[in-house]
């Protein structure tokens, strides 16, 4: 596949850019694979390409009912973090933002990761003894991370109000080297380097079906025909359920829907991301000017991807007390994404009751800044039979008693 490159875009301009390629290939399936992945978004996709460029494996499937990035990966706020708690989670966190840094390169497509650092508020005095411990606990991990004043925070955000009768702004939690990246844009740059790399990625393909034999799965029905496959990897997020009940078990997981919404663009005002759990919001600027905001979670379980008008009016009428700017603005579009909620918070990577699948879901809220890292280890995970990131969230640990308990560190309200 040709590399994109400012010569390349000068080349194709002569030609009136008629002489692109298309970006990933459209292929006809296989009767068989040596492994299925169900859903081409961020996390599966990535699976894909790692486990073709890390482990050689070339003969894989991505499937997708939809179309690629359709889910949750284009549905999101694009926040990038690594500052949890648990030594598990800031393991696979601070290895996915790690892997962000330079990933536009390794993919050769830019996803536009901009380490324009995140803050997280400390609006109670719990918040801020809670984040002084994820404080220290970051650098025992060796995560760069610091608690600052309200000066300070008023400093890097000017637009904050931090002496509010409800909400004081008492510090902060400030990682410089978080940020954002553009959603459509990480799995894009996935699928083009994994079709590249001889992946399949067959958009439009619903799993109807999981086929088990002797405890072993042998592939997959889909509206395209049965496939065959010695293993299979289910990684689609707020549908895990769905895809497990086909093979014949039950996860711990719930699925519920994510609010979010965009204001009208406005000038640049906002240059860092600023998470408030107190008031159940998050916000940063795109690039376009808009004011992305994040909110809470439903307190039902369901699997709609509209957003809902009673969050909006919690969500803003909350966070413009931290922000009054936003009292002027008018909302622009909402919409809403389907996550999957475990007990404690943390993922599920790890091998499936049924022998031959493997399992990458339970993210919650926090996927998005997990996707190179989880399909890092997902794809070690599939290739080997086990991996040291990984291994602590494995499906076992529900039934062992061994939490990794992150609703504080998820930063939203559940």
């Amino acid at each position: 596949m040709k590399r994109y490159s400012a010569f390349a875009v000068a080349r194709e301009a002569f030609g009136y850019h008629q002489g692109w390629q298309r970006a990933w290939a459209a292929p006809e399936p296989k009767p068989e694979y040596d492994v299925v992945i169900i859903g081409a978004g961020g996390h599966g996709l990535a699976t894909a390409y790692y486990l073709a460029k890390n482990h050689g494996v070339r003969n894989i499937a991505v499937v997708e009912k939809g179309w690629l990035g359709g889910g949750n990966t284009g549905r999101n706020t694009t926040i990038i973090r690594s500052n949890y708690l648990q030594e598990p989670s800031a393991a696979i966190y601070e290895l996915s933002r790690g892997l962000y840094e330079d990933l536009s390169q390794k993919l050769n497509f830019n996803v536009m990761f901009s380490p324009r650092g995140v803050m997280m508020l400390c609006q109670t005095e719990h918040e801020l003894r809670a984040l002084r411990r994820t404080a220290h606990a970051n650098r025992l991990a060796g995560i760069e991370t610091e608690m600052v004043s309200p000066e300070r925070v008023k400093q890097l955000c000017p637009i904050i109000e931090i002496s509010g009768p409800r909400f004081p702004v008492l510090g902060g939690l400030w990682q410089p080297r978080g940020g954002t990246a553009r959603h459509d844009a990480v799995a894009w740059g996935y699928a083009r380097a994994a079709s590249d790399l001889g992946v399949h990625i067959l958009q439009k393909t619903e799993v109807t079906g999981i086929d088990v034999a002797g405890g072993r799965v042998t592939g997959v029905q889909t509206t395209r025909g049965p496939i065959r496959a010695r293993k299979v990897a289910a990684i689609v997020a707020g549908h895990s359920g769905v895809i497990a009940d086909m093979a014949g078990f039950r996860l711990p997981i719930e699925s519920v829907t994510l609010q979010a919404l965009v204001s009208e663009p406005i000038k640049p005002c906002m240059d860092i991301v600023v998470m408030a759990n107190t008031v159940h919001g998050y916000m940063s600027q795109s690039d376009k000017g808009e004011m992305v905001i994040g909110g809470g979670a439903d307190g039902f379980n369901n699997y709609t991807q509209r957003g809902s008008f009673h969050h909006i009016e919690e969500t803003v009428r909350a966070l413009k007390e931290t922000f009054p700017m936003l009292s002027r603005l008018k909302m622009l579009r909402q919409w809403g994404g389907i996550v999957d909620m475990t007990g404690d918070r943390s993922p599920i990577i790890g091998k499936a009751p049924v022998e031959g699948m493997f399992l990458n879901c339970g993210w919650g809220t926090g996927g998005f800044k997990a996707i190179p890292g989880s399909g890092w280890a997902t794809a070690s995970l599939i290739a080997n039979g086990e991996d040291e990131v990984a291994g602590p969230f494995g499906l076992d640990r529900f039934r062992e008693g061994r939490m990794i308990d992150e609703s504080v560190a998820a930063a939203v309200a559940h």
